[in-house]
């Protein structure tokens, strides 16, 4: 019979040479001497998992069925539902997102006054009172009105992301605030770009990228080669590299190029973190003081560097 001595010896042994497998799948080892610690008796050896944390970037409204289990949700839709909503929100309007405009309808006539904002296929439904515009929400000073938005692809991928337990909203003006808040709270985030009319447009790679790259620097692993190679090509980028995107293209066809300026000129601006609660965009985390619903930005002109 093995004397006690023996036994704990071929304990120990067994323990150093599978403990370097056993870390490779993610256990931490710890004994009754502590996190790391040879334990003296060698009796009392718990394998404890530690969290893999991973982020993905992927796109389109679709693209939400996939991270419904055990995943956090981060919406971008730069150009400009996730820009409108976030303004509204930091002005201390109440928001809610519908994805058609009779479900907009729908939605105001329950609240108080509703301000239905949008666009669909790039033109305003009627009755609508504005479009998806940031720049001319920011210069209204009725914040008491709530607002309810609809849009061609942003406000779809947020309808899908209802379904998620926890789903985010970033543009350019809290991708930071959005990424400092959920590292940590979340083992496994996807980063969704709204994918415009079937394509993932510029400004939505380098605003998912942007978050990403946070999250890497705060230890999360991207998923898969794609996520790798936006986060390569964006991370690094200023915010006019988004320039050369169809959105832009569009906004400036239609005489919409404040809005191109209100993007540029407000990027990481806010410490606010916007999530969903049902039709819902609500504050997780909101700014110390108050946006004033006024914006001082002065719209750059067409002829501007930059813009032309």
């Amino acid at each position: 019979m093995s004397s006690p001595t023996i036994r704990r010896s071929r304990l120990h042994r067994a323990v150093a040479s599978s403990s370097k497998s056993i870390r490779r799948r993610g256990f931490t080892i710890i004994t009754s001497a502590g996190k790391g610690r040879p334990s003296r008796c060698g009796c009392c050896v718990i394998f404890s998992r530690s969290p893999v944390l991973n982020v993905v970037i992927d796109h389109s409204p679709q693209s939400v069925a996939r991270y419904l289990d055990g995943y956090a949700i981060v919406a971008v839709d730069v150009i400009r539902a996730t820009t409108t909503l976030v303004t509204a929100l930091a002005a201390g309007r109440r928001c809610y997102v519908a994805c058609s405009a009779e479900s907009a309808r729908a939605c105001a006539e329950g609240l108080a006054d509703a301000l239905l904002a949008g666009e669909l296929g790039g033109d305003l439904p009627e009755g609508f009172d504005l479009t998806n515009s940031p720049a001319a929400l920011a210069l209204r000073g009725d914040v008491e009105r709530p607002l309810v938005l609809v849009s061609s692809s942003g406000t779809r991928l947020l309808h899908n992301a209802r379904q998620c337990a926890h789903a985010y909203l970033a543009c350019l003006r809290n991708y930071e605030a959005v990424a400092e808040h959920i590292a940590g709270r979340h083992e496994r985030i996807a980063v969704i770009g709204a994918g415009t009319r079937g394509e993932f447009r510029e400004e939505d790679q380098l605003c998912c990228a942007w978050i990403t790259a946070r999250l890497m620097g705060r230890g999360y692993r991207v998923a898969d080669a794609e996520t790798e190679r936006l986060v390569a090509r964006w991370r690094d980028a200023p915010a006019e590299a988004c320039l050369v995107s169809r959105s832009v293209d569009y906004l400036r066809r239609t005489d919409q190029i404040h809005d191109l300026a209100f993007v540029l000129s407000h990027v990481n601006d806010l410490a606010l973190v916007a999530m969903l609660r049902e039709d819902e965009v609500v504050c997780a985390v909101r700014p110390a003081s108050r946006i004033p619903a006024h914006s001082d930005a002065v719209p750059l002109a067409q002829g501007e560097p930059g813009l032309a």
